[in-house]
């Protein structure tokens, strides 16, 4: 076994990255099918080191760097939403969080049936549900650990931690297709008509254009996040344990949220959003990087064909729902494509995977503020809680009291 450091770790993902932009400029599909470049150079890495392993050579990564790169991130999306844009897409929200809550429903209901058709426990439907792919690895670790002790399913982490990681792989590959394919039927932001407004890019839709900053305001804005990632942990620790507690990356978005616009409304400063997003962009690529190239896609060689049949009609299902459903409740247009390449991001891996799929669209074909103000809203705020009250209410069923 060969073990990285957090500097091998660290010249690794930035080399991944570098190969993921080579691969989508030019493998023809990747770009047409707008595959995000940390996806692209991350699952080349991850089906290398499987190879290696067949060799009994395994290669781990120092992951230390991952949290805190998450962490970043949601704060710079925290810094660089006010209260004017919240305000502004409150009704966008309440559509697209209903579109969101009818995805947890339909995954754990699909789950379930197909566990019992093929013969499996029901508990393993609901595990391969919205607990693992709307919830992620960490949402996916927490109730499979409550499925073991509680209910006495056998390898529930286990599987918890498989299913998570194949919804992550499948969430980065199909939001890009399903966008392109939406695209097709709606007028993009190039081909607007001259007397509609212009759309202007904001930081992070478009991640690879030049942007000039300074090293003085570029230190301002790391010392914002710092005081978001700061301030974030120590609320997080305050209400662990609580009726609100909450996961730290939503405390340390509170926390920017309120820095941005408790000082801009004191007078005393006006965050730079350039500096934001080239902060946040650069996390974000990182993060993903480190999290794909650590994958262990040997886990998902251990799932059992049933399990593994779930999980791919899981994926088609996300798809076709995200096309029928997310796209025509959001208004069937260039905003609603966007946000159900983002749909497919969270509603099978994770928020950095929606923000990713989406940027890969919007760096093709133009701006969509729209989508970047709800999905980390959504992503960070909301699908947490609600993901809980739909798995409880399911739990509630009475074939689940009998287990």
């Amino acid at each position: 076994m060969i073990q990285l450091d957090f500097y091998g770790t660290l010249v690794a993902a930035s080399l991944v990255l570098l190969l993921g932009r080579g691969l989508v400029m030019r493998v023809g599909f990747m770009r047409s099918y707008n595959i995000p470049e940390p996806v692209a150079g991350g699952l080349v890495v991850a089906l290398l080191l499987l190879l290696l392993r067949t060799f009994d050579i395994e290669i781990r990564f120092d992951t230390s760097l991952q949290t805190p790169l998450m962490l970043a991130f949601f704060a710079t999306i925290g810094l660089s939403a006010d209260f004017a844009s919240l305000k502004k897409g409150g009704r966008i929200v309440g559509i697209f969080l209903l579109a969101v809550t009818g995805l947890l429903v339909v995954q754990n209901a699909m789950g379930i049936g197909l566990a019992k058709m093929l013969g499996l426990d029901p508990l393993m439907g609901l595990l391969t549900g919205s607990i693992t792919l709307a919830g992620g690895h960490g949402t996916g670790a927490a109730w499979g650990t409550v499925f073991s002790e509680k209910y006495g399913l056998a390898s529930a982490s286990e599987l918890a931690m498989a299913s998570a990681t194949f919804g992550l792989v499948l969430g980065g590959l199909i939001g890009g297709p399903v966008a392109r394919l939406l695209i097709k039927r709606v007028q993009v932001p190039g081909c607007q008509s001259p007397d509609a407004p212009p759309r202007l890019p904001k930081g992070f839709e478009q991640p690879n254009k030049e942007r000039s900053i300074t090293p003085f305001s570029f230190i301002e804005t790391l010392a914002l996040i710092a005081v978001s990632l700061l301030a974030g942990n120590l609320l997080n620790g305050l209400l662990q344990g609580t009726a609100f507690e909450l996961p730290t990356f939503v405390c340390v978005l509170f926390v920017g949220v309120v820095l941005r616009n408790g000082l801009s409304a004191l007078g005393l400063y006006q965050v730079f959003e350039r500096e934001v997003s080239v902060l946040g962009n650069v996390s974000l690529s990182l993060f993903l990087a480190i999290a794909l190239m650590s994958l262990k896609l040997w886990d998902l060689a251990a799932l059992a064909l049933p399990i593994f049949i779930i999980l791919a009609v899981q994926a088609l299902v996300m798809a076709l729902f995200a096309i029928f459903v997310t796209f025509r409740m959001m208004g069937r247009n260039y905003d609603a494509a966007v946000l159900a390449a983002g749909h497919c991001g969270f509603g099978l891996g994770a928020t950095p995977t929606a923000i990713a799929n989406m940027q890969a669209v919007t760096q093709r074909y133009g701006p969509s503020q729209i989508a970047f103000l709800v999905v980390p809203m959504v992503g960070a705020f909301f699908i947490d809680i609600i993901n809980v009250i739909v798995i409880k209410l399911y739990l509630a069923l009475p074939f689940f009291a009998a287990v």
